[in-house]
């Protein structure tokens, strides 16, 4: 029976009603869309990393099969992961991922996006360095498509294999024998996971907080409707029930639509370049316990949240049919957001990056408690010092219902967490980038130098490339000619290969490479996470903007039939958003920023004071286009300014 009438309400709350049903669907829907990119992003570099762990070898401690080694080649400003592997006598290992057997002494096998490379340059600029390749390697042992792979056998007891290599050579890792090809993931993997972490919690907390917002809209016009309910009879019970199955069937509908939306979207998602590139699209769908875990727990949080709002209709219902203001809110709330503020920087001095995580988490749902309080206090004071009537409606209505104030304005104040956070950590250019003419470099091997040089000045002389070879100290250095291109940087490259074995040939700037790609993938994770902050808060602005159009449609009607002109309402609308907007976001972004110090290395850059800067203008633009967006919903609901029955 509750079921049939709450559907029955829900049918017949006509057009404005069926309106205020489809913006609580589309919050949803966004919220679960990208509460799905959110959780996509960590399994998609957890894939990475378990696709790359076998090219990063853990030594055996016993019954060793194959020896591994691994070097960074490079070509076209593009860097290439060299494996070189080797079996040992008697023994026969398990191929790595992508190729049908292990390789034997001669074979190479490279990745499809390095075989076509291969094909299209001059021999003399890449093929040379890796001639009679025996085969492709298969996207299994690929971190990202198109990468550059190649994979090389030797013989166990041939140089490159038993050529001791410095630990801590940025292109190089010596060689080890191992007892499969299992591996491990990588320090670079691991890095890149915790910052999806922490990039995770700076968009799920709005996203959870947009979710729970969503269960809260036109939330006006159902407590008026449950309130007659209860004074005609019915039970808690009853009115619990109806509320839950009206939010989690709205809901749910919405979480399907999110989720058609997120895949619908993978494709695009995919072409995002991170760590060296775009991503498998597969990677990017999370599992399917996952996905349903989401779908499920999205309506049960739009459920809780409706719920939770149902205090005054089960207890007063009489109150809430005579619109009596609710009572303030207390004063611990702010007290809430201190605490966590004053143990913060405890927080992050040597703990784990999930400890860093929840404490990111805490200070964010902090910021959402007190902000409603801050808005009441808001609203209080602007009704005191209002001049004119516009200033005055909006304190009035800011004190009636501070909670719908702030779901108004929580998501551009989250993101302004999420900018201040982010804005004082923007990494700015890398210290050391390398300029001047290219000059390969190489290792020599103990008492070798001078054999090396000379090898490298025949070689480089063969191939046709100008060049100065002298040593320093026990480095090999190739300098090239001011005039030397990508072209003959790679002939030179190609014609040093293999000059000491296990050795690559590297510029200053292939050796800072690694430095540069790192920062320049935090740019476009600061990029991605803000977009998503930003689609949250604009999402947020305009819905809920709409929604309390719907929410207050009888008092507007009835000031309109008091003479109100319709621009002081509008007015009075904009007050009421853009001053708490003001406070509540400067605050939040302050707290971001105290919350960004315990990370900083230096000071703040011009990158992230412009970030910081866009981010200010872009969350009141937002706003405000999405109050402008409603404007004619509002002329919509005072041109027959006559109250009627719902």
């Amino acid at each position: 029976m509750n079921l049939d009438l709450t559907w029955r309400l829900l049918r017949g709350g006509g057009r404005r009603g069926l309106l205020g049903t489809w913006l609580t669907l589309a919050a949803v829907a966004v919220a679960t869309a990208l509460l799905l990119f959110a959780v996509a992003a960590n399994s998609a570099f957890q894939a990475r990393a378990e696709r790359g762990a076998w090219r990063n070898p853990v030594p055996a401690t016993s019954g060793a099969v194959a020896v591994e080694a691994s070097r960074y080649d490079f070509v076209r400003d593009q860097a290439i992961t060299v494996i070189d592997l080797a079996a040992l006598p008697g023994k026969s290992p398990a191929p790595p991922p992508g190729l049908p057997r292990f390789p034997a002494p001669g074979e190479v096998w490279l990745s499809p996006a390095l075989a076509e490379l291969a094909r299209e340059l001059p021999a003399g600029e890449l093929a040379g360095r890796y001639p009679g390749p025996e085969g492709v390697l298969g996207d299994e042992g690929l971190v990202h498509p198109g990468e550059l792979v190649a994979v090389v056998g030797h013989a166990p007891d041939s140089p490159a294999m038993t050529a001791a290599r410095s630990g801590d050579w940025i292109v190089a890792k010596p060689p080890v024998k191992v007892a499969s090809l299992a591996g491990q993931p990588s320090e670079d993997a691991e890095a890149y996971r915790m910052l999806s972490l922490v990039a995770s919690v700076l968009m799920v907390v709005p996203l959870l907080v947009f979710g729970g917002a969503a269960a809260r809209l036109t939330v006006a016009r159902r407590d008026q409707r449950l309130a007659a309910l209860r004074l005609v009879g019915a039970t808690p019970g009853q009115v619990v029930a109806m509320t839950v199955a009206e939010a989690v069937m709205v809901a749910l509908a919405g979480a399907l639509a999110g989720a058609v939306a997120f895949a619908l979207a993978v494709p695009l998602l995919a072409g995002i370049e991170m760590q060296g590139g775009p991503w498998f699209a597969a990677d990017l769908f999370p599992g399917p316990l996952v996905l349903a875990g989401v779908l499920v727990a999205v309506p049960l949080l739009v459920g809780l949240s409706a719920v939770a709002g149902l205090r005054r209709v089960v207890v007063s219902p009489l109150g809430v049919a005579r619109r009596e203001t609710p009572p303030a809110m207390r004063f611990v709330r702010v007290l809430a957001l201190l605490a966590v503020l004053a143990v913060f920087p405890m927080l992050t001095r040597g703990t784990s990056v999930a400890v860093i995580a929840v404490a990111l988490a805490l200070a964010f749902l902090c910021i959402n408690l007190v902000g409603p309080w801050v808005v009441g206090v808001i609203g209080r004071i602007t009704a005191a010092s209002a001049r004119g009537p516009a200033r005055l409606l909006a304190g009035r209505r800011l004190v009636d219902d501070p909670r719908a104030a702030w779901r108004t304005v929580s998501g551009v104040a989250l993101t302004g967490f999420v900018a201040g956070f982010l804005g004082l950590l923007s990494p700015a250019a890398f210290d050391g980038d390398a300029s001047g003419p290219p000059q390969l470099r190489v290792t020599a091997p103990a008492g070798q130098v001078a054999e090396v040089v000379g090898q490298a000045r025949a070689r480089l002389r063969a191939a046709g490339v100008q060049a100065t070879v002298k040593p320093v100290k026990d480095v090999v250095v190739a300098a090239l000619g001011s005039s030397a291109d990508t072209a003959t940087l790679d002939r030179a490259r190609t014609a040093m290969a293999g000059l000491v074995p296990g050795r690559t040939p590297t510029t200053e700037r292939d050796d800072q490479r690694f430095g540069v790609q790192l920062l320049a993938d935090v740019r476009v994770g600061t990029i991605v996470v803000l977009s998503v902050s930003f689609l949250v808060a604009i999402a947020s602005s305009g819905i809920t903007a709409a929604s309390s159009i719907l929410d207050r449609r009888q008092t507007y009607g009835l000031l309109r039939l008091a003479g109100t002109p319709l621009e002081v309402l509008d007015r009075a609308r904009r007050a009421e958003t853009l001053v708490p907007l003001t406070v509540m976001g400067g605050g939040a972004i302050l707290v971001g920023a105290f919350c960004a110090v315990p990370f900083m290395i230096g000071g703040m850059n011009v990158v992230g004071a412009l970030t910081l800067a866009g981010c200010v203008v872009a969350g009141f633009a937002g706003v405000v286009g999405a109050g402008a967006l409603s404007r004619p919903l509002l002329r919509s609901v005072t041109e027959d300014p006559a109250p009627r029955p719902d």
